[in-house]
């Protein structure tokens, strides 16, 4: 091994410590400080690229030393919201584990492929997208009852010491000694709160007047990897009195800061990075002598499914010209001038019969929030898509009227319900911008 010439006998010996830290780099254009500087740690440079394999390695050391596995004979299991599965996939084909993952159906369609190109086997649920503890049919309840199987054994992240214990031997001293300990600021995004932790336990040691910084999402937000507050107060590594600052962020804070991170500083962050960044301006003040690092937990290919959702102006004119896409651009066509696309006016009076229609508002939950039809339904086009929607009528002879912005994406799931088996759906033309335009009313 040796680190300078970057010659190594095996992938393992690119796990990340002070001597081998992961790069931290200085954003100059997407922080509007005048004094203040603030660094982002990019930790897709670990081996199997993101944060998550310091807790991998972390986790499996811990358990081989307590003498709790053993190569070759030991199946590991682990809930996962993706990344702690990846690294542990790849570390558990390097030492001759098995490994199994249970996890959210919720979870980009692109990271579950990752796990099954690793090698993983995939349990895959109706679940939450960061699985919560104590879900009874949930990613974590389903593992810990796998491990118990004989020759399974759950590492479990969510309440396992071992977790922060990996960022206060390697993260802390990394940002440490890349700063000269000259740190003030450390802010993180909070997913299961072992970077947090441990590294905040680790810089206040060296010195108590670091301020360490929580970043989470809003609830029923569309992060990957992270989790809301009411999340967080469920994991056993959650610990809010050693933080000095927690704070939140909107969905589309994070993808759109998530773009110009990429766009204007050239660093292939994901999601979670611009929802750490986005906490951090709120937090950190601009002062002289200030130095933040951020943590940037992996990088944005493993999100396309995501980005296309919440940035949809990147995807657009990248439409493939197969048969098919040509074939499912006709239909779409075809139904956009088909009579069951309505005026609003007409969707306003078939709501007013006995009995109405279901109005199933399509947009996100934080659009539906900002404004919405009296009696909409939300139903986000996501959900229908990845087949676990809920508020959608059980009969299926039930008369749906779909709605959303502008009348594109409730085309859609207009086209998605009937193929679905709904035998009276129709949309609304022009959306709710239409029906705002026509006079008619709307709530908040």
């Amino acid at each position: 091994m040796n680190h300078a010439t970057r010659v190594y006998d095996s992938m393992l010996e690119l796990m990340s410590n002070a001597d081998n830290p992961t790069p931290i780099v200085r954003l100059n254009r997407v922080v509007p400080f005048k004094h203040a500087t603030v660094y982002a740690k990019l930790e897709w440079y670990n081996p199997f690229g993101a944060v998550k394999d310091r807790v991998a390695g972390n986790l499996i050391r811990d358990a081989e030393e307590h003498g709790r596995i053993k190569a070759h004979e030991t199946r590991l299991v682990e809930p996962t919201s993706g990344n702690t599965g990846m690294g542990l996939a790849m570390l558990a084909n390097a030492k001759g584990y098995g490994f199994t993952a249970t996890l959210s159906k919720k979870i980009p369609i692109e990271k579950r492929a990752s796990l099954r190109l690793f090698g993983t086997e995939l349990v895959e649920l109706d679940d939450e997208l960061c699985p919560a503890p104590g879900a009874p049919e949930g990613a974590i309840a389903l593992a810990e009852q796998m491990g118990e199987k004989p020759g399974w054994f759950i590492l479990n992240q969510y309440k396992n010491p071992a977790n922060p214990d990996a960022h206060y031997r390697t993260t802390g001293p990394e940002i440490w000694r890349q700063t000269e300990g000259k740190i003030t600021h450390f802010v993180a995004g909070l997913g299961t709160c072992g970077t947090i932790t441990g590294t905040g336990r680790f810089l206040k040691q060296q010195r108590p007047a670091i301020q360490v910084m929580g970043v989470t999402p809003i609830e029923g937000h569309d992060i990957p990897g992270v989790r809301s507050l009411r999340q967080l107060k469920q994991t056993e590594l959650f610990f809010p009195d050693e933080y000095d600052r927690l704070v939140d962020v909107q969905n589309e804070e994070a993808y759109e800061l998530c773009k110009r991170i990429n766009q204007e500083e050239s660093i292939i962050a994901g999601p979670s990075s611009g929802m750490a960044l986005a906490g951090a301006l709120k937090m950190v003040p601009d002062e002289p002598g200030v130095i933040c690092v951020v943590i940037f937990p992996d990088n944005a290919f493993k999100y396309a499914s995501s980005l296309q959702k919440h940035l949809p102006e990147l995807f657009a004119g990248s439409k493939a010209k197969s048969a098919v896409h040509s074939n499912l651009e006709n239909i779409i066509e075809f139904a956009r001038s088909s009579p069951d696309v309505i005026e609003p006016s007409d969707a306003a009076s078939r709501l007013k019969q006995t009995p109405a229609p279901v109005l199933v508002d399509v947009r996100t939950p934080e659009e539906y929030a900002a404004e919405h039809a009296p009696t909409a339904t939300n139903v986000p086009l996501a959900d229908i898509v990845g087949g676990w929607a809920t508020g959608l009528p059980e009969d299926k002879n039930t008369p749906v009227v779909t709605i959303c912005k502008i009348g594109e994406r409730s085309l859609h799931a207009m086209l998605l319900l009937k193929a679905l088996g709904y035998q009276h759906v129709t949309n609304v033309r022009g959306g709710l911008k239409a029906w705002i335009e026509q006079g008619l009313p709307t709530e908040h």
